[in-house]
């Protein structure tokens, strides 16, 4: 076993020249993954905890298990706890195998019988383990979850993956696993600020509850959103500077473009889609609607809805009832009882359940029962939208260049309508969405990264956008915008990082004249909060103040 611990210098910091010698040989840590470690082994020298933030494909689950191998090598059996999202599970135990095998990982998931039972064992003594891993919905999900992490087992380090799903102290979940009973605690994130200084101070909170708990109010008033006008460029920018100075000994944030000089560009490009003559009649028609009732009624469900009801609009008809009258769903709802599986049923609650079904889902009952067929709509519908017409255009030009594509949608429904294009098209593809059971994802990524007949991935945004590596692929699509642009980055950086060996392409598809193109700008200004944050540069950015706002700007009231 080779030595990591090389040694002291004149100040009696910790110095690793090398990655520790229980790390797998085979498995060799960057230079800059090597710089990481030895802050966090500094860190940990000093009594501090701290949040690894590198850029989203720099490798932080690599260099938090070469950590955990250094306190293993300096004999520090723990116990620690690993929790991550329910998606990125799979992997991380992957990892643990394949970069230390010396630790002993326990998984700690499952049904509610499955985990008393491993409860017991570990409050018995029966499991032995240096690291226990688990999810977030676990480790907060029950009572007798949470003792066992809250009191019943001391664990050293706590390190939490996606560190910024605890950006707000105010949420129960924050408030669960800020009683974790840990010594030390470690976060990992690539996207440190999301939407406002605040959340920063969450997360530094979370790590220092010592030095920061009892200055909430402070913190909070210090950094809250001020009112707009003439002094706000020059308020933004002290605050900005004033969070520099507070993360600076506990945030360690290093991008790509710095420390991967040999890494593939990322070109970036964004498609303003001409909707088809039909959608921009249907989108105008929508927009009068919510406009008159927005009129008369008022708060956040309501914009959250008109704004939902907007944006699916700008994707696709399909995802709004226009074809189908209310006539055409009386018809139907009596033919249904034709069915032998409704020859008892009630037309008038079958009405009452297709009035709130969109066309794609009504299409897809009319397709499903014999008594509807005559129903279906004409396929070619599927192309009734200028962003599908963009696709039909780019993807043919894609495969014959060889190119492997990731599609990422917010909306299942809208992977729902992409599939039945995918299979017109005879383009092969695998999906992953919030419903994929976990033991399930893992296999689907594999299956992609090996088989390189298949063209596309579908992920949604929100479960195929964290922790998962799909570095054969080399173009994102991303179908539709999120207004937290982080999310669209943990996206696009599934292909983009470490192990890519193509220049990467990453095309948003934002509907010309409509509410996406609000929200894109509304993204831009967030994104510029993390260059201020990040760099010396002292230009205001100030956010968007809020959805309805938006709205009512997209809506002319």
């Amino acid at each position: 076993m080779g030595r990591s611990l090389e040694h002291e210098d004149d100040e009696g910091d910790i110095q690793l020249t090398e990655q520790p010698g229980n790390v797998n040989q085979s498995m060799q840590l960057k230079p800059y993954q090597l710089v990481g470690l030895n802050w966090l082994a500094l860190l940990h020298s000093q009594g501090t905890n701290g949040i690894l933030a590198d850029e989203m494909g720099l490798g932080k689950t690599a260099q938090a298990i070469s950590f955990l191998a250094y306190l293993l090598e300096q004999g520090d059996d723990g116990p620690h706890l690993i929790i991550v999202p329910s998606s990125t599970l799979d992997n991380w135990v992957r990892e643990l195998a394949q970069w230390c095998p010396d630790l002993k990982v326990l998984i700690y998931y499952g049904s509610q019988m499955d985990r008393q039972a491993m409860r017991d064992d570990i409050l018995e003594g029966v499991e032995d383990f240096h690291v226990l891993v688990t999810t977030y919905q676990c480790c907060v999900g029950s009572a007798t979850d949470r003792t066992l992490f809250n009191k019943k087992v001391a664990f050293h380090y706590a390190i939490l993956d996606e560190g910024h799903m605890l950006k707000n102290m105010q949420t129960q979940r924050y408030q669960q696993l800020l009683r974790i009973r840990s010594e030390r605690r470690l976060l990992l994130t690539g996207t440190p600020i999301q939407n406002n200084l605040l959340e920063l101070m969450s997360l530094l909170n979370f790590i220092m509850p010592d030095m920061f708990s009892a200055r909430t109010t402070e913190l909070r008033r210090m950094f809250a959103s001020v009112s707009k006008g003439k002094s706000e460029s020059k308020f933004q920018r002290e605050r900005i500077e004033h969070a520099k100075r507070i993360m600076q000994p506990f945030v360690l944030r290093r991008l790509k473009r710095d420390v991967l000089t040999q890494l593939p560009k990322k070109h970036e490009q964004v498609e303003h889609c001409p909707m088809t003559d039909k959608q921009v009649e249907l989108y105008a028609d929508l927009k009068a609607k919510l406009s008159r009732s927005l009129k008369t009624e008022d708060g956040s469900s309501t914009f959250s809805g008109a704004m939902m009801q907007l944006r699916k609009m700008a994707n696709h008809p399909l995802l709004h009832r226009t074809y189908y009258t209310l006539d055409t769903l009386r018809d139907m709802s009596k033919l249904m009882l034709k069915e032998p599986t409704h020859h008892d049923a009630n037309a008038d609650l079958i009405f009452e359940d297709m009035e709130v079904m969109s066309d794609f889902e009504l299409n897809n009952l009319c397709k499903m029962y014999a008594s509807l067929n005559e129903y279906t709509l004409p396929p070619d519908l599927l192309l009734d939208s200028g962003k599908f017409r963009l696709l039909d255009r780019l993807l043919p030009e894609m495969a014959e260049r060889g190119d492997r594509v990731l599609l990422f949608s917010q909306l299942t429904m809208m992977l729902d309508i992409v599939e039945p294009y995918l299979k017109r098209r005879k383009y092969k593809y695998v999906r992953l969405d919030g419903q994929t059971p976990v033991t399930e994802r893992l296999q689907l990524i594999d299956q992609y990264n090996n088989n390189t007949d298949i063209f596309i991935f579908l992920l949604s945004t929100r479960a195929g956008g964290l922790g998962i590596n799909l570095t054969s692929a080399n173009t994102v699509i991303l179908h539709d915008i999120d207004f937290n642009p982080y999310n669209d980055k943990q996206a696009e950086d599934r292909c983009h990082r470490v192990g890519q060996t193509k220049d990467v392409h990453v095309m948003r598809l934002v509907s010309a004249g409509t509410v996406e193109e609000a929200i894109l700008q509304c993204a831009e200004h967030k994104l510029q909060l993390e260059q201020d944050m990040t760099s010396n540069e002292e230009e205001n950015a100030e956010i968007p103040s809020d959805m309805a706002k938006l709205l009512r700007q997209c809506l002319d009231l």
